[in-house]
């Protein structure tokens, strides 16, 4: 365990080695972007955008329909769960039956990802997650063997077993255990906040919470990612890590995680 890096404000921090179900969940992310329906290997690599969420931009972003990421992903994916309105993107988890290829899941869920590869920069997000035991809302970096490159990630994730928590990682070719807690001081499922971590070439990443750092990496605990990824968001429940984010109950209604804006700021 290293040293707590020094930041800009008061949080708590808390470090872990991944469970070995985490490291599967992510591993499934893995298979999935190989699946029916996903986008193709060949992307461009992207420029600085801001996206408003006003609707559905095709040129910029894919919806994930019909297949399931399976292992601990105890949901498929529908492209209907990812909806706008009012300057709103929203990913829902229900029980509504899935198209095919879902792999049987009992729930489906939404997943929104980028159709280019980005590289160093900012990555920020605007969001509301869920507050649910055995969920998880994200906003994430990823590459991988369908893009023909190294599985390289890095991670924002509200666990809904504590959305006054957020669980920031990174992958550099496949190892992760670099997981952090931070304390956020508010719960995370009761308003928007912003969420963002910097990426820079041969450097650091820094994790930002309403433009206060919180958390930074310097490759002292492993090499830092450096392939171009596309930008991730996703909510869905998990399945057999109930030690990591809780035993998922379905509440009866729909769950909803929202997104008032995403913004990338090339460096």
């Amino acid at each position: 365990m290293t040293k707590p890096v020094e930041l800009e404000t008061s949080v708590t921090i808390t470090r872990s080695r991944a469970p070995k179900a985490l490291a599967a969940a992510i591993l499934c992310t893995v298979a999935a972007l190989t699946a029916p329906g996903a986008e193709p290997a060949a992307a461009a690599i992207g420029p600085s955008f801001v996206d408003n969420f006003n609707g559905f931009d095709t040129a910029r972003w894919y919806k994930a329909d019909g297949y399931s990421n399976g292992g601990v992903f105890n949901a498929g994916w529908r492209a209907d769960h990812v909806w706008f309105n009012g300057g709103v993107m929203g990913l829902n988890l229900d029980t509504q039956s899935c198209p095919g290829g879902c792999s049987g899941k009992p729930y489906a869920a939404g997943e929104y990802r980028t159709t280019d590869l980005y590289s160093y920069g900012r990555f920020e997000v605007r969001m509301k997650a869920v507050k649910n035991p055995g969920t998880v809302t994200s906003f994430f970096t990823y590459t991988g063997p369908s893009d023909g490159q190294p599985w390289d990630e890095i991670d924002v994730e509200i666990l809904g077993k504590n959305t006054t928590q957020m669980q920031v990682n990174y992958f550099t070719n496949g190892v992760g255990g670099h997981e952090t807690v931070i304390n956020l001081g508010f719960d995370a499922a009761s308003g928007y906040h912003n969420y963002a971590f910097e990426w820079w070439n041969g450097g650091t990443i820094n994790w930002f919470v309403d433009g206060v750092l919180v958390h930074q990496e310097n490759g002292s605990r492993g090499p830092l990612p450096t392939h171009p990824q596309r930008i991730m968001m996703n909510l869905w429940p998990g399945i057999g890590v109930d030690s990591w984010l809780g035993p998922f109950t379905y509440p009866g209604t729909k769950l909803t995680a929202t997104y008032d804006w995403a913004k990338y700021t090339k460096y």
